[in-house]
C-alpha cells in the first residue's frame, strides 16, 4: 500500500468532486478516483452538452420569431460541426476548471476504476496496473448509466442513449424517442429546432409524468406546436430495423397498433445506479440503489454514498448537496440533508421548474391546500419579449398560508425558481411574498402576483367567516 488518506471519494461527478473539495477544505487528506472524465455524466453527457445545444435551439427559434417583428436575417443555415465544437469547447473548459480546483485543494486524483475492498481500503485499477490505497472513510459517488428496457428486437437495432446521442455525425432527418421524461423532452426540443421530424413514445398517460399535471399539459401543447408528435399511454411491443430505418411497433392508449419509423432511435427511459465500485462489499440496498440515512451513511459506518447511486432526486445539484453532507459527516462534523426544498428544472423551450410539493402530493399527505396561479399573459415583460405563454402557480397551506410548493412554466423559469425555493426554505407565507417589492417589468413578478391573488382570496374567506 503506497498511500493512505483520511477520505477517499470514488467518482468525479458533481457529487464526488464537490465532496472531495469540501473534505479538503475541512483539512482532510483527500483522494478522488475517476475512471472517465472529471465532471461525470452531468458535465460530459448530460446537463452541460444538452444545455449548450438547447441554447442553439433557442437562438434558432428567436431568429425565426424575429421575422414577424420586422427583423430580417435572410436564409438560416446550420453548421452541426460548429455546434458540436462549441459544445465540446464548453465541456473542456469546465473539465479544466474542476481539475484546477482539485489541484488547488491539494487533492490527489487517480484516473482509474476504484473498488471498495472488504477491509475498507480502495483498489485503483489503471492502465499501468493495480494499486491499493488506504482509506479511513470512503464516499461512493459512482453515478448511473442509461437504463435500457428489454424491448424485443432492440438488441439487433442500432439505437442511441443519452451517452451517445450528443456525438451524431449529422443532424438526423427523423428521430423516435422512447421515453417522454425529462431527458426525452429536452432532446425532442433540441431536434425539433434543428428541423428534425420528432416523435415521442411515452408509456405513461402524459409526458414528464412525475411533474405537475398542469405543467405537463402546458409542455405537451408547446411541443406539439413545434411539430413534435406525442404518443402517450403507448406501450412499445418491439423494434426492428430495415436498412437504416428503425421501426417502433407500439400499442396506443386506445389499443390501436402503430408502426412508427425514423432514421434515428433514442432510448430515454431513465437511469440505473452504477454499483461496480461496491461489488466486493455487502452494502444494504433500497431496491437497486444504495441505502443511506440522512447523513448519507450506508450500512457500513465508514462508507457514505451520494448522487444517482442512491436514487431519489437524480439531479446534479442534489448530488452536490449530498456530497457536502457526506464530506462533513466523514470529517466528523454532524450534518444531515433535507429534501423538502429541492428545485427541479426541465430545460425545454419553454421551460418547466418546480419546488416542493405538487397539489396532488400535498393532498395525498392529508394537507389542506390552496393554489393560486398567475398567467404570463398578464406580464408586461413577457408580452414585450414575445413570451406570453406560461404561468406561475403557488401551492400553500390553507390555515397559515405557508408556501409548500411552486410550479412555473414558461420562458426563463429555471432562473426564477430559486426565489420560490428561498421563501420555502425560510418557511415563508403568501402574505410575506405579497409584501416583497419586485422590480417591474420582470417575469419574476408573476410569483409576486400569484401571492397577491392568494392573499386576496384568503382575506375574502376570512371576511365571509366573520360575517357568517
Amino acid at each position: 500500500m503506497k498511500s493512505s488518506y483520511e477520505i477517499v471519494v470514488i467518482g468525479g461527478g458533481p457529487g464526488g468532486y464537490v465532496a472531495a473539495l469540501n473534505a479538503a477544505e475541512l483539512g482532510k487528506k483527500t483522494a478522488l478516483i475517476e475512471a472517465d472524465f472529471l465532471g461525470g455524466t452531468c458535465l460530459n453527457r448530460g446537463c452541460i452538452p444538452s444545455k449548450t445545444y438547447l441554447k442553439h435551439s433557442e437562438i434558432i427559434e428567436q431568429i425565426e420569431k424575429a421575422k414577424d417583428w420586422g427583423i430580417e436575417t435572410g436564409s438560416l443555415t446550420l453548421s452541426f460541426d460548429k455546434m458540436k465544437k462549441r459544445k465540446n469547447d464548453v465541456i473542456e473548459r469546465l473539465r479544466g476548471g474542476i481539475a484546477f480546483l482539485l489541484k488547488q485543494g491539494k487533492i490527489d486524483v487517480y484516473n482509474g476504476f476504484g473498488t471498495l475492498l472488504a477491509d475498507g481500503n480502495v483498489m485503483v485499477k489503471t492502465e499501468l496496473g493495480e494499486e491499493t490505497i488506504g482509506a479511513e472513510k470512503v464516499i461512493v459517488a459512482t453515478g448511473s448509466t442509461p437504463a435500457v428496457p428489454p424491448i424485443p428486437g432492440l438488441d439487433s437495432v442500432h439505437y442511441h442513449t443519452s451517452d451517445t446521442i450528443f456525438d451524431l455525425p449529422d443532424i438526423p432527418k427523423s428521430v423516435i424517442i422512447i421515453g417522454g421524461g425529462v431527458i426525452g423532452v429536452e432532446f425532442a426540443t433540441i431536434f425539433a429546432a434543428l428541423k428534425t421530424e420528432v416523435t415521442i413514445v411515452e408509456a405513461a398517460d402524459r409526458i414528464v409524468p412525475t411533474e405537475d399535471a398542469e405543467a405537463s399539459k402546458f409542455l405537451a401543447k408547446n411541443l406539439k406546436k413545434k411539430g413534435i408528435k406525442l404518443h402517450v399511454g403507448a406501450k412499445v411491443q418491439q423494434v426492428e430495423q430495415t436498412g437504416s430505418v428503425k421501426t417502433v411497433v407500439c400499442v396506443d392508449a386506445k389499443g390501436k397498433e402503430l408502426a412508427l419509423s425514423a432514421d434515428t432511435l433514442l432510448v430515454s427511459t431513465g437511469r440505473r445506479p452504477n454499483l461496480s465500485a461496491v461489488k466486493e462489499v455487502n452494502l444494504e440496498q433500497n431496491g437497486p440503489f444504495l441505502k443511506v440515512n440522512d447523513q448519507m451513511e450506508t450500512s457500513i459506518s465508514h462508507v457514505y454514498a451520494v448522487g444517482d447511486v442512491i436514487g431519489g432526486w437524480q439531479l446534479a445539484h442534489a448530488a452536490s448537496a449530498e456530497g457536502v453532507v457526506a464530506a462533513n459527516n466523514a470529517a466528523g462534523i454532524q450534518d444531515s440533508i433535507d429534501y423538502k426544498v429541492m428545485p427541479r428544472c426541465i430545460y425545454t423551450l419553454p421551460e418547466i421548474a418546480s419546488v416542493g410539493l405538487s397539489e396532488e402530493e400535498a393532498k395525498k399527505q392529508g394537507i389542506e391546500v390552496r393554489t393560486e396561479k398567475f398567467d404570463f399573459a398578464g406580464s408586461g415583460k413577457a408580452l414585450s419579449a414575445g413570451e406570453p405563454e406560461g404561468f406561475t402557480k403557488v401551492i400553500f397551506e390553507a390555515k397559515y398560508g405557508e408556501i409548500i410548493g411552486v410550479v412555473m412554466a414558461g420562458a426563463h423559469v429555471t432562473e426564477m425558481i430559486s426565489e420560490a425555493s428561498a421563501f420555502m426554505y425560510l418557511e415563508g407565507t403568501v402574505e410575506e411574498a405579497a409584501k416583497m417589492i419586485h422590480p417591474h417589468p420582470t417575469i419574476s413578478e408573476t410569483f409576486f402576483e400569484a401571492a397577491v391573488k392568494a392573499v386576496q382570496k384568503l382575506e375574502s374567506r376570512k371576511k365571509m367567516v366573520l360575517v357568517g
